[in-house]
């Protein structure tokens, strides 16, 4: 069933706020905006009738989706996603809030120790012991009518949802591991996670350099695209490209005749108000007192690390995240133990769920108070 009236996604809701959760996923296009452009909502709640689980078209004339956000902000359902971020983020943009509360599957899956970021795809073949026509992932989804094929693969995103996160629900009911994915999702609910501030922008670039004056004009430049790449709605790369903004911020050109001699600069941006922004955030960056400049984040000094105990710390983190059915790295990154081998013991993993599983064991082996010991395929630890 598509719903494409006000109306009747009132009418879906009111019935789904009756339930103790709704699952959800979305559809959009992304490639010719900044802005997700969302074209399709699905969601079903607990039942096995042909009316418990609805395409809704968000792009049909007149309908608002103010009673789907209703439904969001009620605190007695269960908003179930998976890998819920980019659907999030299309919310906060488009009705100002984030679903709460929450449950991503992807991340209690990992809890419950099916793999790093493991995919729907997996989840739907191992728990609800079925398979996905994938044929229809790419399809332009703002094209009207949705075919058949469209529809049946939209409506499997939310149906078996259903019985993947009553069985990861179950899981971790079981073995008492709800609060840690509550914890993992503390940054997926927090509504700063999907404001994008221009004059943060720059930090998200891969520089190389580290000259004050030199990111002076890599942020001004940065934000100038940010800016522009909002109000016009497209993808900030058909602003500028990458390459090309941190060429400028070393060229630093003071004319559109400078302008003309950057290598990779798009034909559009040597003329007219792109110019214009360029050239006036090169100068803004110019302009920047020292005391202003931005400084890069430094990494961690590893020049003590230890790179046997680095060795054994990943050693010791596959056995412990094998023990406790967890993906490893949702315990622990790679730089985190290269981090913990160099005399930083302050991550992540030293805190809640992570100390229990994996840190309390990493800080007693940096202490010499246990050992680690091979037996066949099995790694047992050893009081020292």
């Amino acid at each position: 069933m598509t719903l494409t009236t006000t109306d009747a996604l009132a009418e879906f809701c009111a019935r789904a706020s009756t339930a103790p959760y709704v699952t959800v996923d979305t559809e959009f296009l992304r490639e010719r905006t900044y802005f997700a452009q969302l074209c399709l909502v699905q969601l079903a709640f607990p039942g096995n009738g042909t009316d418990d689980a609805v395409l809704v078209d968000p792009l049909s004339n007149g309908l608002s989706l103010e009673p789907l956000y209703d439904l969001f902000r009620d605190e007695s359902v269960v908003k179930v996603f998976h890998a819920a971020r980019q659907d999030l983020e299309i919310f906060h943009v488009e009705g100002g809030l984030v679903p709460a509360p929450l449950f991503d599957t992807q991340v209690a899956a990992m809890v419950c120790g099916y793999g790093d970021q493991v995919g729907y795809e997996t989840l739907v073949r191992k728990i609800a012991k079925a398979n996905l026509d994938k044929s229809s992932r790419f399809t332009d989804w703002s094209r009207r009518p949705l075919s058949k094929a469209q529809q049946a693969y939209a409506l499997a995103d939310v149906t078996h949802l259903r019985v993947i996160y009553e069985h990861l629900s179950a899981e971790l009911d079981r073995t008492g591991r709800t609060a840690w994915v509550e914890e993992e999702l503390t940054q997926l609910t927090d509504a700063s996670t999907y404001i994008v501030t221009p004059d943060d922008a720059w930090r998200r670039l891969k520089i190389r350099g580290n000259s004050g004056k030199f990111l002076a004009v890599v942020k001004e430049l940065a934000a100038f695209r940010e800016r522009l790449a909002q109000e016009r709605n497209v993808p900030r790369t058909r602003i500028v490209k990458d390459d090309a903004l941190l060429e400028l911020a070393s060229t630093k050109p003071r004319s559109v005749e400078d302008l003309g001699q950057a290598r990779l600069l798009l034909r559009e941006a040597r003329k007219g108000e792109v110019a214009e922004g360029l050239l006036a955030a090169v100068q803004r960056g110019l302009d920047t007192p020292q005391e202003d400049y931005p400084r890069l984040p430094k990494g961690r000094d590893r020049s003590a690390m230890n790179p046997a105990l680095a060795d054994l710390m990943r050693v010791l983190l596959k056995t412990k995240a094998e023990d406790a059915g967890v993906a490893q790295k949702l315990i622990a990154s790679t730089s985190d133990l290269d981090d913990i081998a160099s005399g930083h013991l302050d991550g992540m993993w030293s805190h809640g769920w992570r100390r229990e599983v994996f840190g309390e064991d990493a800080l007693r082996l940096c202490r010499g108070e246990i050992a680690l010991s091979a037996k066949g395929q099995k790694v047992r630890i050893v009081e020292v």
